[in-house]
């Protein structure tokens, strides 16, 4: 029980570390894991992890490990962005695995990837046939962008000559039975209305909708326990 304070002591002091080096680096850094990216999120969860267990380190110890970890990954991300030449080393190049329609094998195999792999990251896009792809990018972080055929792809109101009609997004009123404020002011409503809404669906509570949805224009969405 005697390093129960250390260990307390050290813990938050990692998490408050980590969370600030998280911030300088960036939302990116999270969104567009890298290989390199992945490496270095298990590096410092290492580092961590040994100063709170072994004695012989401390938060000195610690900080200067975070932060000079943390340090070069942020030069790495100035580098980046300074230096183009760079981005190919560090970041990696996006591979066209699927160009007008053929595969590049030569890509696939210097990335590593076989016709199983590519056939789940196209499903992933909704494209459940090779054929049906005229480009597929893989990027950096692992994912693929693809480009179907053109008599693939959905049409469009472009398309059909229509009017361009104002786009709204759906926001969620009611999540596990408690009301999201926030989304019922930007849906410029109030709870008289919320409740008024509810009861017209024979629902007399909040607290009885595991869900509920609103967009403009269409009557709101509600799904119970």
């Amino acid at each position: 029980m005697g390093n129960t304070g250390l260990i307390i002591t050290e813990t938050l002091f990692g998490f408050v570390a980590l969370f600030a080096i998280t911030k300088v680096l960036g939302k990116t850094q999270i969104s567009q894991l890298t290989a390199f990216d992945f490496i270095s999120a298990l590096i410092m969860g290492e580092l961590v992890g040994n100063a709170l267990f072994d004695d012989q380190y401390g938060l000195y110890e610690m900080a200067l490990a975070i932060f000079l970890w943390g340090g070069l990954l942020y030069l790495s991300e100035v580098i980046t962005q300074k230096f183009k030449r760079s981005r190919s080393l560090l970041e990696g190049i996006p591979s066209i695995v699927i160009h007008k329609g053929k595969i590049k094998y030569n890509e696939m195999k210097k990335a590593k990837l076989d016709l199983n792999e590519l056939q789940h990251l196209l499903r992933s896009k909704g494209a459940f046939s090779i054929k049906e792809v005229e480009y597929a990018v893989l990027e950096t972080d692992g994912t693929i962008s693809i480009l179907k055929k053109s008599l693939e792809q959905a049409p469009t109101r472009k398309d059909f000559q229509l009017p361009q009609e104002v786009v709204s997004m759906p926001l969620a009123l009611i999540l596990d039975g408690e009301l999201v404020k926030d989304n019922l002011k930007e849906a410029k409503r109030d709870e008289a209305w919320l409740h008024q809404q509810l009861q017209a669906q024979s629902i007399e509570a909040v607290k009885d909708v595991l869900y509920a949805e609103w967009k403009e224009g269409e009557p709101l969405y509600v799904l119970t326990y």
